[in-house]
């Protein structure tokens, strides 16, 4: 019989066996940092990070190409103590500033916001320059080495807006794509958002053997781990860069924007928001300089005030005005209208300027006669085969949402403001549902609650150009090895019928090109039948803004373009000079020598320091 004391003895060592058996345990498969230990000890995986695809223009001209950084990565349980001076001297960065780094990525080890055992990134963004002369001393500092990765360049110092910029990723956006991982960049804003599936490529994966100093001993497996990085699909825009530059040289020392579509298929030639910005500016390690700066410049040089501005229409919307009434039966192209001064009726008056009266449909628009459209107005909602004035309003609100007014347009921009159009129930609201075509008389001025932004108003003119139909507005050209958003191919049609678009157009035509009383004579272009419409945005905080509207040629129409220009007076003072120059440089290529005193006078025009003065 075996004894107690040799039972005691074997239960001592099973119970020590089974110490070591769980610590094993623990160590091998609960605890995994001894295997993360061991393994960074021998192996590294690094990202390959995919070049963005490029960007051109309409003409094939390069906008956006890529340059080479190197991001310093740090594996904080491999780091040695080592020379933090010439570790600075290196990376060019001062002592204190790299003995800080330093003890913020201790803090963020000890506070489990990054691995001990894995890279992270320890200096963002080093200089190709920089980086060769860092390379020579890196063998000497343990745990860090580098990893290559693309930024933007932009070849032009324009259309900011459009292309927008890339930034990296933060918190909230990592939840909605597994794709990225903390640290990766994406498209913030403009195209570069828009189209990030497309730019963006597909990231690879190097695995590499490294000695105890961290250093590069070859791959592992002979490479058969590895996955190639797949560069990004090159895009073309619609812009046209040189227009671009043109319209952006314009602009300079106004508030404003300028929006011009190619009619026939919806494509943006060009887009200004001004003040603008270079889009280098921010690129890189500057980029945490710059956008503050740009964030809080009282005159808002971020803001896209093509796509997220709204305004009211002002005269300009007296085309809109003068089909719905055609279409609704209530006026003619032969219907005439008097004007007094002005609209008056029961105590409500509307001023207009003098010209001669009455006036028909085309000159009316010519004339820019607010009596007119006023008239129009009330007789589209007192219309007794309609009912009330309240159904009215909605009939009429569905023909502004068939032009695209009071909605986003669907373009390539995110952040595309809705505009606003008044509907009964916003007026019951207001007046406890006691109003009448009077109260809101000035709609039919484009006046009042109707607010619209340039974008929906370079796509009226596309629909009027048209003749009744438009593209959805969009900036995507081509995408290699793809097929653009299949929305921009479609027609959308206004509810007005073709024929009615003939008085409109001919009345935009004598605007431009007819006797002394229109309004648009400034926009004439020698061997060009442009049609336009002036107006003129109440702005209740200061002095009005100035709109003009135009496409050309007047048949096959190229080019359609409206043009806001913030505390500027009337529409022919500087919105309509600046539109007319737009077209003729589009197609013409150059500016007739009888116009070239216009084209310095707004080249000139610094509104925005004169209002300062």
């Amino acid at each position: 019989m075996i004894s107690n004391r040799a039972i005691i003895i074997r239960i001592c060592f099973i119970l020590v066996g089974l110490v070591y058996i769980i610590r094993l345990f623990m160590l091998q498969v609960i605890d995994p940092s001894y295997k993360y230990y061991a393994e960074n000890n021998t192996q590294r995986k690094i990202t390959q990070y995919p070049s963005r695809g490029l960007i051109y223009d309409r003409n094939g001209k390069l906008l956006v190409s890529n340059q080479a950084v190197y991001d310093i990565m740090i594996v904080p349980r491999e780091v040695v103590s080592f020379d933090t001076l010439e570790f600075s001297k290196a990376l060019g960065l001062p002592d204190e500033e790299v003995v800080s780094m330093l003890t913020d990525v201790k803090k963020a080890v000890r506070a489990n916001k990054i691995s001990a055992y894995k890279p992270s990134v320890f200096y963002k963004q080093l200089s190709a320059e920089h980086f060769a002369h860092f390379q020579e001393k890196l063998h000497l500092f343990k745990g860090f080495y580098a990893q290559r990765r693309t930024v933007r360049k932009y070849e032009y110092p324009f259309a900011a807006h459009v292309l927008g910029y890339v930034a990296e990723i933060n918190e909230s956006m990592l939840k909605k794509d597994p794709y990225y991982s903390m640290g990766d960049y994406i498209g913030i804003s403009g195209i570069e958002n828009s189209y990030e599936q497309y730019l963006r490529g597909k990231k690879g994966a190097r695995y590499v053997m490294v000695d105890v100093h961290g250093l590069e001993k070859g791959p592992m497996g002979g490479g058969r781990l590895d996955t190639a990085a797949v560069a990004g699909k090159n895009i073309s825009v619609a812009l046209d860069v040189e227009l671009q530059k043109y319209g952006e040289e314009l602009m300079k020392g106004k508030i404003g924007s300028i929006i011009a579509i190619e009619p026939s298929s919806g494509e943006i030639l060009t887009m200004v928001s001004s003040p603008g910005y270079d889009p280098s500016l921010l690129v890189g390690r500057e980029r945490n300089r710059n956008f503050p700066a740009l964030s809080t410049d009282s005159l808002y040089p971020l803001l896209n005030r093509a796509i997220m501005s709204g305004y009211p229409p002002g005269s300009t919307f007296k085309t809109i005005m003068g089909l719905i009434g055609l279409q609704e039966g209530v006026i003619s192209p032969s219907t005439s209208f008097p004007c007094n001064h002005g609209f008056h009726a029961r105590g409500i008056s509307v001023g207009c300027h003098s010209h001669s009266s009455p006036l028909s449909l085309a000159p009316s628009l010519a004339n820019s006669c607010n009596a007119y459209y006023c008239f129009t107005l009330r007789s589209v909602l007192d219309n007794p085969a309609i009912g009330s004035p309240k159904i009215a309003l909605e009939k009429w609100r569905t023909y502004l949402k068939n032009f695209g007014f009071g909605e986003r347009l669907g373009s390539d921009f995110f952040n595309e403001n809705r505009g606003f159009v008044p509907s009964s129930e916003y007026y019951d609201r207001i007046y406890n549902g006691s109003w009448g075509s009077l109260t809101v008389i000035s709609l039919g001025i484009g006046q009042g609650e109707l607010l619209v932004t340039p974008l929906q108003m370079a796509n009226m003119t596309a629909a009027i150009a048209n003749r009744g139909y438009f593209y959805t507005p969009h900036v995507i050209k081509e995408i290699e090895g793809d097929s653009i958003p299949s929305r921009f191919n479609e027609k959308h049609f206004t509810g007005i019928d073709a024929e009615h678009f003939e008085p409109i157009v001919h009345g935009m035509y004598l605007a431009v090109n007819g006797d002394a009383g229109a309004t648009a004579r400034i926009a004439r272009i020698p061997g060009i039948e442009v049609c336009g419409k002036t107006g003129t945005a109440q702005n209740p905080h200061g002095k009005d803004h100035a709109i003009f509207i135009a496409f050309a040629p007047k048949e096959d129409p190229k080019i359609a373009i409206a043009v806001y220009v913030e505390n500027a007076g009337f529409g022919a003072s500087t919105a309509a000079p600046i539109a007319s120059l737009m077209i003729e440089r589009y197609l013409k290529e150059s500016i007739d020598p009888s116009r070239k005193w216009l084209e310095d006078r707004i080249l000139n025009l610094d509104l925005i320091n004169e209002r300062k003065q």
